[in-house]
């Protein structure tokens, strides 16, 4: 790989400058006029030089001399630029016609288990489940195109008081839906608390068969149903885990730890302010587990699945100093864990007003809003010759969702316009399986008329499209290493924009470069395929 020389090429040449301890990037510059790469590694030797940045600049480019596939190696203002030759970059433009071109080794040999979704059996899947989902997911594929071997998990709270309010309301209402039964009891809670409460013992002690008997009918109906949300949003989890098995081991864990945990006002609590933290409560006043001992249960129950090297959690940013707590008592009940136990937290996702209607009242779960998109989607596909209009509406609906969560860093809010969403033009998910759809159509074409992909009739300039493509796996290490997804929605979408560009200017069959062309075209499809897979984007064949 190009940029793999260049980074070398500079690590000698600022040993030769006396500066072979300075720390540098080799990137992409933000304009394709100053090159297809950068380097900041002046910057950093000047320091250590105490000499002009320009003036290091000018050395170091001089210091590297040639590599091959590179052009042109230009120093400016403290920088060197590199321009890849175009024999180099159409080496690169057939290399990522292949499967797998754009993956690296970054996780090689390591052990990653994320957890994400996390939605609560008898309750409704909410919007935050759904963000929870799309960068779980994504970050889960990041790890394994970096060489990862990845386990997903799936946590979800199937004991406490919400179970009672769920269970409470269809004892009042046998019709109700077991989400709708949950918001109902969650209405008529301070109305009717003692009895809610009383339910809710009864429950933990499983001392009523016909209560158990709804229990058991109501979880298995719940996370039945979650299930099919996950095959819709592209998910298959390796483990779930439940409150109900974790909590009463957390609380043995508290118990079994009084150097950890310290006797407060009939409580058990965990006092983090000396470690710059907060007092949390494991075990209320009632002797029962508290979220934070159920935490503790998980992460034993994580590690008897396992040894990992990396623990990943995705939740709302809300929760973020309670996690805090919660690891650092953790990594003193277990010292292996200390450094593994990561989280990416995420913002909330707010609609936009008077887009869509909800078939939930004035709520607007994460269920509904796909239910809804999925049927915005049909109404804008009527007329159009689509093989299967139910599967292709699915896919852009979930494509759209995916795109707006992913577009922007996972701890930011996002502002969701329904419509926006599903424009096929600019900023969304349509807008990029768009793109890939109109590729398949001109390979097909050239297929039809028998024009095969190759180099030899390649135009002697290089346009952007062909520029970029080679960018791609730097955008998809850069996003694995920060777990950070949006790096890859981001240059997808430049990417998908050149293409247009292209498909709109250049007349591939009949036209002056038709091999170059259709290779330039699988190169983007194949590139646009993988990308779309790496964020959990469905990637359809028509639409």
């Amino acid at each position: 790989m190009v940029r793999t020389a260049i980074e070398q090429a500079v690590k000698e040449a600022l040993v030769t400058l006396g500066a072979g301890e300075a720390s540098f990037v080799v990137e992409r510059p933000r304009e394709m006029a100053h090159g297809d790469y950068a380097t900041n590694a002046a910057l950093a030797a000047a320091k250590l030089l105490k000499k002009i940045p320009k003036e290091v600049a000018e050395s170091l480019a001089e210091a590297i001399g040639k590599i091959e596939g590179i052009e042109k190696i230009e120093p400016v203002a403290g920088f060197v630029n590199f321009y890849l030759s175009a024999v180099a970059v159409r080496q690169e433009v057939s290399s990522a016609t292949q499967d797998g071109w754009g993956a690296n080794d970054l996780y090689k040999g390591k052990k990653v288990m994320v957890e994400y979704t996390d939605p609560n059996p008898f309750k409704e899947f909410h919007i935050g489940h759904l963000m929870s989902n799309t960068i779980g997911e994504s970050i889960a594929r990041l790890f394994e195109a970096a060489g990862a071997d990845v386990s997903r998990a799936n946590y979800q709270g199937d004991v406490g008081v919400h179970v009672a309010k769920a269970i409470w309301g269809k004892q009042q209402n046998p019709s109700m839906t077991w989400g709708e039964a949950y918001v109902y009891g969650s209405d008529q809670y301070e109305a009717h608390k003692e009895e809610m409460d009383t339910l809710n013992k009864t429950i933990y002690e499983k001392s009523d068969a016909a209560v158990q008997a709804l229990y058991d009918e109501g979880r298995a109906q719940s996370l039945e149903h979650f299930e099919k949300l996950y095959a819709l949003l592209g998910t298959k989890f390796s483990y779930y885990f439940f409150e109900s098995q974790v909590g009463p081991v957390g609380l043995e864990i508290v118990k079994k730890h009084p150097e950890i945990f310290q006797m407060s006002e009939g409580a058990v609590v965990f006092k983090g302010e000396q470690y710059g933290l907060h007092t949390r409560v494991f075990i209320n006043s009632k002797g029962l587990p508290t979220y934070e001992a159920k935490e503790l249960g998980l992460a034993e129950a994580k590690k008897e699945k396992g040894s990992f090297d990396i623990s990943l959690t995705v939740t709302a940013n809300e929760i973020s100093e309670y996690f805090k707590v919660v690891r650092k008592a953790a990594e003193l009940v277990f010292p292996d864990l200390e450094g593994r136990m990561l989280a990416r937290f995420h913002g909330f996702l707010k609609l936009t007003t008077g887009k869509m209607s909800s078939r939930k009242g004035n709520v607007i779960t994460g269920e509904s809003l796909v239910s809804d998109l999925i049927e915005e989607s049909k109404e804008k596909m009527q007329g159009r010759d689509v093989a299967d209009a139910q599967k292709t509406a699915e896919a852009v609906a979930v494509g759209a969702i995916k795109y707006a969560v992913l577009k922007q860093g996972s701890g930011r809010d996002i502002i969701f316009d329904p419509e926006k969403s599903l424009s096929l033009e600019g900023d969304s998910g349509p807008y990029l399986q768009y793109a890939r759809v109109r590729a398949l159509s001109l390979l097909r074409g050239a297929k039809e008329a028998g024009v095969d992909a190759g180099t030899s009739d390649a135009p002697e300039a290089m346009g952007a499209l062909e520029r970029i493509i080679l960018h791609y796996p730097d955008a998809v290490a850069r996003a694995a290493r920060e777990m950070e997804p949006h790096y890859v929605t981001t240059y997808l979408t430049e990417l998908a924009s050149a293409f247009n560009s292209w498909y709109a200017q250049e007349k591939v069959i009949g036209g002056p470069h038709p091999h170059y062309g259709v290779l330039l075209t699988e190169a983007f499809e194949n590139v646009m395929t993988q990308g779309l897979n790496v964020l959990g984007i469905p990637a359809p064949q028509e639409m």
